[in-house]
């Protein structure tokens, strides 16, 4: 009992924590990916017969929607401080086709800066460290020149906070959007963009819509996949998630051993009887098969209670996490600090059998020594004292 136990615990937390490292990357694809482009054709000139590259690209069949942007680099100043800001210009009818940042929108709307020409949208973690709110004026500064007669001056515009997003990541703090007039006027740019961001019918073709736009494009034009910029911490999560697995494996192998202890006993305790049946014309390999079943029998139902227990944990992990809130009357997820409100989690059955099939592999492995040892009982030495 006491080694099915420690295997069903060892699969229904592997089983478990995979479910939500899942879901913990899967909120973070989600509403990173959200604002970030799929693909993102950028130009080395300002682009000025953007439409028509725009209407090129969305006769492709992977792509849903191509909008056009400017973007860099700039200073916001509130009464209370100053901030370096990542600015986007886009047109919002256009942008919300290829981004989801109005389903993000805790104040005023992004439609706004429609009705705005110089009306900024501001993260929620930007807006709170310059003390602004809907209605508010900020200060931008843009890395440009205005020539004056008294000299050369940084251009810089006041804009009213007309929205605040919040997506629960970094791009909170950094990132402001304002209109692509307001953005072509303040850069100098005239009628021109900076390039166009694409979305995609799948966001996994990305790399292969990218390699396909960059043969096509001129010299000017680059494109260049969500997966250059925002790759590095998606293969984080995937190696913290593998390192996490093989640290947990840890306990399917402690539950493994004790399958070698209990077999152990067993081979000792029934030596007597290995040694009649040897003598009565049973092989080795008959004597080796009796233990292996048995310890793989036992992993088998730890296995499965474990995987069975780990499957309702990883779908209900929330209505668990509930409940230990009410009793102990504490919050364990602060929105204000994590970005969440309850474990996310998402279960993968591809996880389940890989962890089912690495224990019971494990479990095989750990009934060869007791099963040959059973196997090497001499059975005239042992009648002898019968």
């Amino acid at each position: 009992m006491v080694s099915l136990v420690g295997m069903a615990l060892g699969v229904a937390s592997l089983i478990t924590v995979l479910s939500v490292m899942n879901g913990f990357a899967g909120e973070l694809r989600d509403r990173i990916l959200s604002l970030v482009p799929h693909v993102q054709v950028e130009s080395s000139q300002p682009l000025a017969d953007w439409g028509a590259l725009a209407a090129t690209i969305a006769e492709r069949q992977e792509v849903v929607a191509v909008a056009p942007y400017i973007h860099g680099k700039a200073l916001l100043a509130s009464d209370r401080m100053v901030r370096g800001v990542q600015i986007t210009a886009v047109d919002p009818a256009a942008e919300q086709a290829v981004s989801n940042v109005g389903a993000y929108m805790r104040a005023g709307s992004f439609e706004a800066l429609d009705e705005q020409r110089y009306g900024v949208v501001l993260g929620a973690l930007l807006a709170r460290s310059l003390g602004v709110g809907v209605g508010d004026t900020v200060e931008l500064t843009v890395p440009r020149l205005t020539i004056t007669p008294l000299g050369s001056f940084p251009r810089s515009k006041r804009l009213v906070v007309v929205g605040i997003f919040e997506i629960g990541a970094q791009l909170d703090s950094a990132q402001a959007y304002i209109s692509l007039a307001g953005g072509q006027r303040l850069m100098g740019l005239g009628d021109s963009v900076q390039g166009l961001r694409v979305e995609l019918t799948d966001l996994y073709q990305a790399p292969a819509v990218a390699g396909a736009l960059n043969a096509e494009l001129g010299a000017e034009l680059a494109a260049r996949d969500w997966s250059l910029s925002q790759g590095n911490l998606f293969a984080a999560i995937k190696m913290e998630k593998t390192m996490m697995t093989v640290l947990l494996l840890s306990v399917v192998a402690v539950a493994a051993f004790n399958i070698v202890s209990t077999l152990t006993m067993a081979v000792t305790d029934k030596r007597p009887d290995i040694a009649v049946l040897r003598t009565m014309g049973a092989r080795a390999g008959s004597i080796m098969a009796i233990f292996v079943s048995q310890g793989v029998l036992l992993a088998g139902i730890g296995i499965a209670a474990g995987s069975l227990v780990g499957v309702l944990l990883a779908l209900n992990i929330s209505e668990v996490t509930l409940f230990l809130e009410t009793i102990s009357g504490a919050k364990l997820f602060n929105p204000d600090v994590y970005f969440i409100s309850d474990l996310p989690s998402r279960l993968q059955w591809r996880d389940v059998a890989t962890v089912s099939l690495l224990a019971l592999l494990l479990s095989l492995l750990a009934t060869l020594f007791p099963a040959w040892r059973a196997a090497r009982v001499a059975p005239a030495e042992v009648l002898r004292y019968e």
